[in-house]
């Protein structure tokens, strides 16, 4: 393989790849969402207390929990085209039969509901990593990560959007806000099953480009990339938990996702959908920079001859950095300054999340990933379970006091989850197809 053909690969099939990725993951952002855009209006319409609207959340994340192990495994089983599939098409039809909850049952309906949609949306993650680690070399998987990863920002942007749109004012018409992505999903899955090979099979791939994407030198064994590993294989492994422990910072982002509008409402009094809307955008467009900058900077680094472990430990801190001063958020009184600095923690988050994610491919072989991001999922959406639980108890008994020790947990947990990564993984060596330490 020439220098040249590596720098510059004639084709750019897997950027169609990654468009999808990113189309996927904004469908499912959107879809997740919803909730967040209509909590307050949900809570005064239906009489939840703030308990009820966590076990609700809670609902969605012991559903992601589990899917995120099972659909994680069916993904490296039966592979991602057909994974990806069923995912989407779970989350779909869950997501919609929202609109079918009737006030008479409208606690045990959301939940039901929540619980499905969780199921389903587990699969994206594992799956688009997965896909990342089959379609680009290590130098570029964070980038790639940060592109399809900004689609959750674009889907939780365009969430807040568009509701305003097709509910009205007082909530009436709610319905409406969990039907809209299904037409999207329906599109998707048709594109997807008809576009997606992998590199070594498409048509469409130059010889150029598949010698880019496999510079690594990864093995080509196919005996060996078909053998499907088992759980008992993955989950003893540092490397496994070191990401599973960067995941429980999941729980910070699903705080901000699902619970900054219940804040905006009942800390400095934003009633309207139109006006919880504004603010959510705000906190989602610089979430969206951060996501893709995020992938960008370790890519830069690695460019500037740094090692992989500098460039993704440096790419980390600096995320961690960013995050900090949302400690600060729940002592302001003034909302601007609250949204800013959420926006701010936000795009850290995702700009971290995004060096996470390309921690596994890093670290694993590709038929380990799709299983590996799945436990890790399931550590996150635990961590996320366990907040909505004290957040829920905790203001119901607390009153709005209780904000500032999750904001000030939020802001310190980045510095305090980097050191144990470092602390597992000094090192970020790869391991081969056995799970043994390359030489």
């Amino acid at each position: 393989m020439s220098g040249t053909g590596l720098e510059k690969p004639a084709g750019n099939y897997r950027y169609r790849i990654l468009a999808l990725l990113f189309a996927a993951t904004t469908i499912n952002y959107m879809d997740r969402s919803i909730m967040g855009v209509l909590g307050p209006t949900l809570m005064e319409k239906f009489h939840w207390s703030n308990a009820d609207y966590g076990y609700i959340n809670m609902a969605f994340k012991a559903a992601y929990a589990i899917g995120m192990v099972t659909m994680g495994g069916v993904i490296d089983r039966f592979g991602t085209k057909i994974g990806y599939t069923l995912s989407i098409a779970i989350w779909s039809i869950f997501g919609m039969l929202h609109a079918a909850v009737r006030p008479a049952f409208a606690l045990v309906g959301f939940i039901g509901a929540r619980f499905g949609l969780g199921i389903g949306e587990a699969g994206n993650f594992p799956a688009a990593v997965k896909t990342v680690a089959e379609w680009f070399p290590k130098k570029d998987r964070a980038f790639a990560t940060g592109i399809f990863n900004a689609g959750s920002n674009v889907g939780a942007v365009l969430a807040p959007a568009i509701i305003p749109l097709v509910v009205a004012s007082n909530g009436d018409n709610w319905q409406f806000a969990f039907l809209v992505t299904g037409a999207f999903s329906a599109i998707w899955v048709t594109l997807w099953l008809r576009t997606y090979k992998k590199p070594e099979e498409h048509p469409k791939v130059s010889k150029e480009e598949l010698e880019y994407i496999l510079q690594d030198n990864e093995t080509k064994d196919v005996e060996k990339e078909a053998e499907k590993l088992s759980w008992s294989r993955v989950l003893p492994l540092r490397q496994t938990w070191a990401f599973a422990i960067g995941k429980i910072t999941d729980a910070v982002w699903f705080f901000f996702m699902f619970w900054s509008g219940i804040f905006f409402k009942q800390k400095f009094g934003l009633d309207s959908i139109k006006e919880l809307g504004g603010a959510l955008v705000v906190i989602y467009l610089v979430a969206d920079f951060g996501s893709i900058g995020g992938g960008y900077l370790s890519k830069f680094f690695i460019n500037r001859g740094w090692n992989l472990n500098a460039a993704r430990k440096v790419s980390l801190l600096i995320c961690a950095l960013c995050i900090a001063p949302v400690a600060f958020a729940a002592l302001t009184s003034n909302v601007w300054i609250a949204v800013s600095l959420i926006a701010l923690a936000s795009g850290g988050h995702q700009a971290w999340s995004a060096n996470l994610f390309t921690l596994v491919s890093d670290v694993m072989p590709k038929k380990a990933v799709a299983s590996v991001v799945g436990i890790g999922g399931m550590v996150g959406a635990i961590a996320g379970m366990l907040v909505d639980f004290a957040l829920g108890t905790g203001l119901d008994s607390s009153g709005n006091s209780f904000y500032f020790w999750m904001f000030l947990v939020a802001g310190l947990l980045y510095l305090v989850i980097l050191g144990i990564i470092h602390l597992m993984l000094p090192k970020l060596k790869p391991l081969n197809e056995d799970l043994q330490l390359s030489e």
